[in-house]
């Protein structure tokens, strides 16, 4: 059977991370994540990123991760702006109006927002009969497979700041936005430029979870009650808190985001010498459109996943993971060349 293309969390974890785990399951820590593997992956992210004064908590999931961090940082009356296709809208099932806040959409441009959104958002929500919007929502990369620029971040970090907002960074795929040929942020930016974000790991070679690194010392206050009482605190938090260490100590978390950041590259010229219509985004995250008998046939083959349908035409999405191997790509290419026959 071929290998999937369909996400890039259907492998388990990294061998390093399971041996890690392996190597001190029997010791005895301190639970809900205030043990020592925790304490030295925290020091070595905040270093990394820029955050010497940064909370660092390790959360189970993305969803989770989200709406923790929106729902402690806002009031009963605030909301959030968010891109349309932003993960808290499309995925994640309503868990932030769940928590009770609004989440005011724009479409803004290849999955990522700018300054302007956020103005004319402000200017239509100008009242106390209306939701008063104070948290902007990014991701990076985005859902799209999009990457913010070192501009277009720090733009939106002075709009928020000139406008008193949170910004907030989901980085379920941060290891392929920080990675990618395209990208010019470094990673010490992001100490300097939002009021928290998060550094994926189930998405990049972790077992799960999810580092919440918060910067803005008001939403710092009582997090951890806040963590308690969404339900989301692990009592065995050493466990997220190895694996972390284990992937930031010598840079594992970056080489397995560059890896398949570079399987997806060897995909997108294969695709591009079929004349397939692709996306562009230069991520882990491909999205092509074909005729749809073929799409179909490259969906029962490879696990991909359908994102839209028109007329004719699908456009489906191919994930590449720390996994993928050029076995599997060539695998690819030699049905793809069937396929085109």
């Amino acid at each position: 059977m071929a290998r999937m293309f369909k996400n890039d969390y259907s492998e388990l974890a990294h061998p390093r991370i399971l041996e890690a785990l392996k190597k001190y399951s029997l010791e005895q820590n301190i639970p809900y994540g205030l043990d020592y593997h925790s304490e030295n992956a925290s020091n070595l992210i905040k270093k990394i990123f820029n955050a010497e004064n940064a909370d660092v908590h390790y959360l189970a999931g993305g969803t989770q991760s989200n709406m923790v961090f929106i729902s402690a940082a806002l009031r009963p009356y605030e909301g959030v702006i968010a891109c349309a296709s932003g993960h808290i809208n499309v995925h994640e099932t309503a868990a932030i109006e769940g928590s009770g806040h609004k989440i005011y959409c724009l479409e803004g441009k290849n999955g990522k927002l700018y300054p302007e959104d956020i103005k004319l958002a402000l200017k239509n929500n100008y009242d106390e009969h209306m939701v008063k919007l104070k948290l902007v929502y990014i991701s990076n990369s985005t859902e799209i497979g999009t990457i913010y620029s070192k501009k277009e971040l720090i733009d939106l970090h002075n709009v928020c700041k000139e406008n008193d907002l949170y910004l907030f960074i989901d980085g379920a795929r941060l290891g392929s936005a920080l990675t990618c040929k395209e990208n010019d942020v470094d990673s010490s930016l992001l100490g300097s430029i939002c009021d928290g974000f998060y550094v994926g790991g189930t998405k990049n070679g972790l077992l799960f979870g999810e580092a919440l690194v918060i910067l803005n010392d008001n939403i710092k206050k009582d997090f951890r009650y806040h963590i308690k009482n969404k339900g989301a605190m692990l009592a065995k938090g050493y466990g997220l808190g190895i694996q972390f260490e284990e992937a930031f100590k010598d840079g594992l978390y970056f080489e397995l985001a560059k890896h398949a950041n570079e399987m997806a590259e060897s995909i997108r010229n294969i695709l591009k010498k079929f004349n397939i219509n692709l996306l562009d985004a230069p991520t882990n995250q491909i999205f092509a459109s074909l005729p749809k008998c073929k799409a179909n046939a490259l969906i029962d083959k490879f696990g991909l996943e359908k994102w839209s349908e028109k007329d004719e035409s699908m456009t489906v999405r191919f994930v590449t993971s720390f996994a993928t191997t050029n076995e599997d790509v060539d695998c690819l290419n030699d049905y793809l060349e069937e396929l085109f026959d």
